[in-house]
């Protein structure tokens, strides 16, 4: 089973991680160019372990990014997954559920996007809303259409079908990385206006993302304790600095190089019965036109 990569930026397991205490900003960042180069090394050894992946053919790779709105989600995605093949990588993206997500449970619509054995799967966003958005605007439930949309354990047993959900992915193969990018405040305001000053990144700006923003507080506690129940050895979750993207992005990269080097795959071996007929074969082709 999957374990753990040790890293500075590992939500520990035994409950006492604080946002508060959370950096938004390494004080061990470099600059731009060298994190560029750490991001591209990364990305290249991404590309060559998803191929070994895929031809080892027993594990799946899970990819989960959380955040709050202008973090670089969609950026950094962008970035870590750039040079896999496309046939290696699927992305998915979840927004407002709809009337047919709304007819089954929270967990259904992003099972049906999990990723096979051999590829990599990035949720941004996922069930994980239902911890976040939800928990903070609980008349979100009434959409759902519960036997007990409150009942006084919900948040308590939605922590334990997420971890239980994880732990069956996790016991069939699927390695679970997730990924919070821990984005200021400030930061977030400075990225919204620049979604508005900049004709260019017009199309980006939301005016709910500005008015989430009185929400902070509750998204901030939302989040210590949705990290704080889910983070464990075999799902970690990684509490990434995201007001520098060049060392964000070339964080997550190397904790998913990490991850997927700390597997040990290696290119199956060729059956001895095949095997012994690779020189015939060759003879064979060496003849043909």
């Amino acid at each position: 089973m999957f374990e753990a990569i040790p890293h500075r930026f590992l939500v520990p397991f035994d409950g006492s991680f604080r946002v508060s205490k959370a950096e938004t900003r390494s004080p061990t960042a470099k600059d731009k160019k060298t994190e560029k180069k750490r991001l591209q090394k990364s990305v290249e050894r991404i590309d060559e372990l998803q191929r070994i992946l895929y031809a080892h053919d027993s594990h799946a790779i899970l990819l989960v990014f959380q955040a709050m709105d202008a973090a670089g989600k969609d950026s950094t995605i962008r970035a870590v997954m750039s040079g896999v093949n496309p046939a290696g990588c699927q992305v998915f993206s979840f927004k407002k559920p709809s009337a047919l997500e709304l007819d089954h449970d929270y967990l259904w619509r992003t099972s049906l996007c999990l990723p096979e054995r051999g590829r990599i799967g990035v949720f941004n966003r996922s069930y994980y809303e239902e911890l976040l958005a939800v928990r903070v605007h609980p008349e979100f439930l009434k959409y759902q259409r519960l036997p007990d949309p409150m009942g006084p354990d919900i948040w308590e047993q939605r922590f334990e079908s997420i971890r239980s959900h994880e732990e069956h992915l996790v016991r069939n193969g699927t390695v679970i990385l997730k990924f919070w990018l821990n984005v200021s405040l400030d930061e977030q305001r400075d990225r919204f206006l620049s979604r508005i000053d900049e004709p260019q990144k017009n199309w980006k700006f939301n005016v709910q993302d500005v008015e989430e923003r009185q929400y902070w507080d509750q998204y901030m506690a939302a989040y210590e304790e949705a990290l704080n129940a889910t983070s464990c050895s075999s799902a970690p979750w990684y509490a990434i600095p995201a007001d520098d993207k060049p060392f964000m992005r070339a964080s997550v990269a190397d904790i998913v190089v990490q991850s997927l080097e700390s597997l040990g795959l290696r290119y199956p071996e060729v059956d001895p019965e095949t095997k012994s007929r690779f020189d015939e074969m060759r003879t064979i082709l060496d003849g043909s036109p």
